[in-house]
């Protein structure tokens, strides 16, 4: 909102090619700008937490969905990969958001509450 950036949450999506026989439900997903959530196939951003190693490669499976970004938290870290040509690629920061500085977001996902974490985000955007 302080970027002026129109960037919708959709929770837990539950995304599915039939085509491609495959399905994948990040535990947050984001659109970017003005769109008709009826016509929506795929998330421009998925986020994945890791609690165990091993399993699917889910890159993969985002790639099939047409995810644009693929962001895991991991051992209180995010790691970025974006989608160039056929596969991702790690990225120190978003294409879709490039002013935006993954460290503060990091930092308000071990909050307590989604309160505290948007408080916390909006003090590190504003210094």
């Amino acid at each position: 909102m302080e970027k002026g950036i129109v960037l919708e949450g959709y929770g837990s999506w539950t995304v599915k090619s039939r085509e491609d026989e495959r399905g994948a439900e990040a535990d947050e997903c984001y659109v970017l700008g003005e769109h008709d959530a009826d016509t929506l196939s795929h998330p421009d951003i998925a986020i994945e937490v890791v609690w165990t190693a091993g399993g699917l490669d889910k890159l993969e499976v985002w790639r099939k969905l047409g995810a644009h970004e693929v962001w895991f938290w991991r051992d209180g870290a995010l790691e970025l990969f974006v989608l160039r040509g056929e596969r991702y690629e790690s990225a120190p920061r978003s294409e879709l958001l490039p002013e935006l500085d993954p460290t503060p977001i990091a930092k308000c996902m071990t909050a307590r509450t989604q309160t505290e974490a948007v408080r916390r985000l909006r003090t590190a955007l504003a210094s």
